[in-house]
């Protein structure tokens, strides 16, 4: 159960660019896992928490880890759609069916509400066939479902973390850049919000 005298709002931290807030992670997430397990109502905890500041936002993103813990599914129980990453990669088609099974399960549980806000796929490499066999794959079998934009592989993605920078600070003008403004333009105009005029001009 959450503590009365929690206040999200203590968490949230400014960044130096505007409209932009963050909530970082920290190491006790480690242990948290172990314990929930015990924890009556442990799936719908994040839940009450972030509705009570979501009108104060025009999005907010959930990045959960690749696993489908605890952490991941009060992430899925508490948001209203969810993005689900694909690499262009064999393997990664084995997880996404999963993690789909999982999402399924949620919505006729925990939150029927629940939406796909879309399939992205990532780490894409038009120079290697088995990437190219993926994209064809999921556009073929998940249609309209899968996002328009692709996520290249691109060394200024990997850099970014390492300088403390997000990529659009780090080389707006790198292809892993330009990728995400346009997935960011792409979700703007599915759920029918107008572009900014930063956006509009990257």
């Amino acid at each position: 159960m959450v503590d009365p005298e929690f206040d999200i709002h203590d968490l949230v931290q400014e960044t130096e660019f505007p409209h932009l807030s963050i909530i970082p992670s920290a190491d006790d997430l480690i242990g948290a896992e172990v314990e929930l397990v015990d924890v009556e109502g442990r799936e719908t905890l994040m839940r009450p928490v972030l509705h009570s500041i979501r009108d104060e936002y025009d999005f907010i993103l959930l990045d959960c880890s690749p696993s489908l813990g605890l952490i991941t599914i009060n992430a899925l129980t508490a948001a209203d759609s969810v993005i689900v990453p694909v690499q262009c990669e064999y393997f990664a088609l084995e997880g996404v069916g999963k993690l789909l099974n999982t999402i399924r399960i949620i919505r006729q549980g925990l939150n029927k509400g629940l939406e796909y806000e879309g399939i992205l796929l990532t780490m894409y490499d038009k120079r290697l066939n088995l990437a190219n066999q993926v994209i064809e794959d999921v556009r073929r079998h998940f249609k309209d479902l899968a996002f328009d934009t692709v996520i290249h592989r691109n060394t200024r993605l990997s850099e970014a973390p390492s300088f403390g920078m997000p990529v659009l600070a780090f080389d707006a003008r790198s292809k892993g850049a330009v990728n995400y403004m346009n997935l960011a333009k792409e979700i703007l105009k599915k759920n029918h919000l107008a572009l900014t005029k930063e956006v509009a001009a990257a």
